[in-house]
């Protein structure tokens, strides 16, 4: 889960720029809660099977009884959770810190692309900012992209 300053920004960040599908929302008095995932089903799934393939990943992994004491998902693709806290979306700067400045810890996310050069060109051409483009540092084959919440995420070629 990643806290969001603003959903109205943020969630077409991770479905227009990402290629996220919306999964589902879930409101509540002081927050509300948003999930996104990638449909690893060709796009055969309805909004009601993603959800309920979404109440089999959250918290935990269904495994098969084969594979008890395996540590792969019964479901290969992951899911985001993200949190906006009400009224946030209001405040001049981001209230969350992304865990790369003091106080570290969150790192990032990552996600995997067929064509790394042609999704970092995509995402230049989008306006989306860069943390590390494909030509800086020692690490060629991977890039770093920020979120709206300035959140960064790792890009690589699958």
């Amino acid at each position: 889960m990643i806290r969001i300053k603003d959903p109205k920004v943020s969630i077409p960040f991770y479905t227009d720029v990402l290629g996220m599908d919306f999964v589902s929302s879930h409101d509540f008095s002081d927050f509300t809660l948003y999930f996104l995932a990638y449909d690893d089903s060709d796009g055969k799934l309805t909004g009601g099977e993603k959800e309920a393939r979404r109440l089999s990943r959250e918290g935990t992994y269904l495994y098969p009884p084969f594979m008890r004491f395996s540590r792969k998902p019964l479901f290969d693709a992951g899911i985001l959770e993200l949190t906006h806290n009400h009224g946030t979306e209001a405040l001049a700067e981001t209230p969350y810190v992304s865990g790369n400045v003091d106080p570290k810890g969150f790192g990032h996310i990552a996600i995997t692309v067929p064509d790394v050069e042609a999704a970092c060109a995509r995402f230049q051409k989008l306006g989306v900012a860069f943390q590390k483009k494909l030509t800086d540092g020692n690490m060629k084959n991977i890039a770093f992209i920020l979120d709206p919440d300035g959140y960064w995420i790792e890009v690589l070629q699958h």
